[in-house]
């Protein structure tokens, strides 16, 4: 074979790999999100029926990147594309997928291929995909399963809702606590199969399955084989199997753990929690106490126009309500009111800088709950604090806005009325910002949900009551 031909074999090698990189530059920008160009190239490959290039556009991406695009696609093109993919690569990409899109892309998998994914997958996320399934499919593709997968998952899902032990994975790497490092690695290298994909530590159990300690793997590679586990073992965190998942979160990051066991009420060791399932955990919770601190659900990509009105609407009628009552005060000060309309031009500058610095206290009371650096031993030091920033920050804007007023209109004691209602009016935000997630806590009502309406009430009230109020008594 002459040099030139090696050269054009050797070239034909490349092509591909060099195709396949330059897919992955076309699909990802560098902030690691799908460019537009290359979803276009997705849709024009469906819209064509060209599954050779669909193949090719899919496989440069990541699952997580599947997932994402799965998200820009129409419904329709989502029922195009799932053919396209084999067990395996559903497997990947059906733990990434949002919630909402992945009950749709379930509906066009056929049971049978469906339960071969699920198969490929790990017990807790195998067990959040049969979750959100409709029942009647739910039976079929758990029939198609291996018993004991089945029952496997059967198990997971017995367990409630948001707790550890919907979060766990059954699989686990336990030794018992007599065994050397070197009779342990031999062992695992044998049951390769039966590993977790991927595992962190070695729980080291006594004979009734209890964890007593744990041997991290970087440990256990760097000691010598006749040394015995229990000599290098560490104290575990345990879970309990019926914890909330936003404890196991804070246990989590309060102990840097990387994994921990999960142990039913008697102490024996049914799971494992690692970090990675943490990290969706904490983004979820995080994307709730946001949302909800607005008054307002995920709405999702996807979301319909009317299920986002439901979600809504009520606490818009709630606040309605309450502005209604806040909005009385101007009514009790409409004769102060025709005889100086001044006011009225005035009165909702008061009102916003309140509800603004109600907000932001709000805002960092409640992320100091969620994160427990509040609770009622250093609850009067923060409210102290809070309106004592709120007093200093109402000085500071009533020398400003009071002296802003006075260029304006020439009226000292307009002046004076407006600066001493901001001092009110932000020193009482910042009480109501302070007091009021607090609260709602203690009465067992979740403080992201509810307490903007609450303190938006109290500022928009004070600050109409105050200024008006002050107005009548220096102006009239």
């Amino acid at each position: 074979m002459s040099r030139e031909t090696d050269d054009l074999t050797e070239l034909d090698r490349k092509l591909p790999i060099e195709a396949e990189e330059d897919l992955e530059d076309l699909a990802l920008g560098e902030d690691y999100a799908l460019n537009p160009e290359f979803v276009s190239d997705v849709v024009d490959a469906l819209d064509r029926g060209d599954a050779e290039r669909l193949r090719e556009l899919l496989g440069a991406l990541h699952p997580a990147d599947v997932a994402d695009l799965m998200g820009f696609l129409s419904a329709d093109a989502r029922e195009e594309l799932v053919p396209h993919l084999d067990p395996e690569t559903l497997a990947e990409i059906l733990s990434e997928l949002d919630t909402e899109i992945r009950e749709e892309v379930l509906e066009h998998v056929p049971s049978a291929t469906l339960a071969k994914a699920i198969g490929e997958m790990e017990s807790d996320d195998a067990a959040d995909v049969v979750d959100d399934l409709e029942a009647d499919k739910r039976a079929q593709v758990l029939a198609a399963m291996p018993e004991i997968e089945r029952a496997t998952i059967e198990a997971t899902l017995a367990y409630e809702d948001e707790t550890a032990g919907r979060l766990m994975q059954r699989e686990v790497v336990a030794a018992p606590q007599f065994w050397t490092v070197g009779q342990a690695i031999d062992h695992f290298r044998k049951e390769v199969d039966d590993l977790p994909e991927l595992f962190f530590d070695v729980y080291v159990v006594d004979p009734s399955y209890k964890p007593v300690g744990a041997v991290p793997v970087s440990q256990l590679l760097r000691s010598a084989r006749g040394v015995p586990l229990a000599q290098i073992m560490e104290p575990v965190t345990e879970i309990p199997v019926d914890m909330d998942q936003e404890e196991v979160a804070y246990i989590f990051d309060k102990y840097h753990l990387i994994s921990a066991p999960v142990v039913e009420p008697g102490g024996r060791l049914v799971g494992q929690i690692t970090v990675d399932d943490i990290v969706g955990v904490i983004q979820e919770e995080g994307e709730e106490d946001i949302l909800a601190l607005a008054g307002v659900s995920d709405a999702g990509r996807d979301a319909g126009v009317w299920g986002i009105v439901r979600s809504r609407l009520p606490w818009l009628l709630v606040n309605t309500v309450t502005a209604a009552l806040a909005a009385s005060v101007i009514g009790a000060f409409e004769a102060q009111i025709q005889k100086l309309a001044i006011l009225a031009a005035l009165t909702p500058i008061v009102s916003a800088l309140g509800g603004n610095a109600g907000t932001q206290t709000l805002a960092v009371a409640v992320r100091a709950l969620a994160s427990r650096e509040l609770s009622a031993f250093n609850a009067i030091r923060t409210v102290g604090r809070e309106m004592a920033v709120g007093l200093a920050n109402g000085t500071v804007l009533a020398v400003l806005t009071g002296a802003a007023t006075y260029l304006m209109f020439h009226d000292l004691r307009l002046s004076v009325a407006f600066g001493l209602s901001m001092i009110i009016t932000l020193f009482v935000a910042g009480l109501a910002g302070a007091v009021v997630p607090l609260a709602l806590e203690r009465m067992g009502r979740d403080p992201a949900v509810s307490s903007s309406v609450f303190v938006t009430f109290v500022t928009d009230f004070t600050g109409f009551f105050a200024f008006l109020g002050l107005a009548a008594l220096i102006l009239l």
